[in-house]
């Protein structure tokens, strides 16, 4: 069974778990258990080394993680980078989600509003 970790902060949309069949056969999704959801999606802005702070996801990842499963991993840039090194040492696919932005201007009272609309396009693995 192929499983997707899902190291990021929103909830996949249903195109993007049939694109995540699709491209990749996963058989189901492993959303984080709250509390390493909660230190994923709240990571110290302050601290310098993040290695230490990351060390709870690491284990879970270890323990839970097979050859061949993939991990979605969006967010904070260094520990996007440092846990896309783990991905691979646990011979696992990285991957992201590429978006296209869509902008929609309109006039409401002599006010310019902007509207910004991000639609899924397909995932990428990581180099």
């Amino acid at each position: 069974m192929k499983k997707l970790y899902l190291l990021f902060s929103h909830t996949l949309t249903p195109h993007q778990k049939s694109d995540a069949y699709t491209m990749f056969k996963v058989d189901c999704f492993e959303p984080l258990p709250h509390k390493l959801q909660m230190l994923w999606s709240n990571i110290p802005p302050d601290i310098e080394n993040i290695a230490n702070y990351l060390a709870p996801l690491k284990v879970y990842l270890k323990e839970n993680f097979n050859k061949g499963d993939i991990a979605l991993i969006q967010g904070d840039f260094g520990a996007t980078c440092h846990m896309v090194r783990f991905i691979k040492e646990l011979e696992g696919t990285p991957i992201y989600a590429t978006t296209e932005r869509k902008v929609k201007e309109y006039v409401d009272g002599g006010k310019v509003i902007r509207r910004s609309i991000f639609e899924h396009v397909r995932f990428r693995k990581y180099l």
